[in-house]
């Protein structure tokens, strides 16, 4: 499993609907929302073999609400 952050910017006053979307549909391991340039903060494992633009493309991108997203990826945890 690869760890993946994916940050994301909401429609102004959709942040929480958007989280709770996001949680129902179970595709991460955590999500946050956060102070600054981004709403919230995803959290994603994904298999090795899968493609993480087209798993947020599909995902993520088909959630009512967003406005933007930057995905983050991982090397090494310490």
């Amino acid at each position: 499993m690869h760890a993946y952050f994916v940050r994301i910017k909401c429609e102004l006053g959709q942040s929480y609907q958007v989280a709770n979307k996001l949680a129902e549909l179970e595709i991460a391991s955590e999500i946050y929302s956060t102070a600054g340039a981004f709403d919230l903060l995803v959290k994603l494992y994904l298999e090795e073999d899968i493609d993480v633009g087209q798993y947020v493309n599909t995902h993520i991108h088909s959630v009512g609400g967003i406005r933007d997203t930057e995905t983050l990826v991982t090397f090494r945890a310490f």
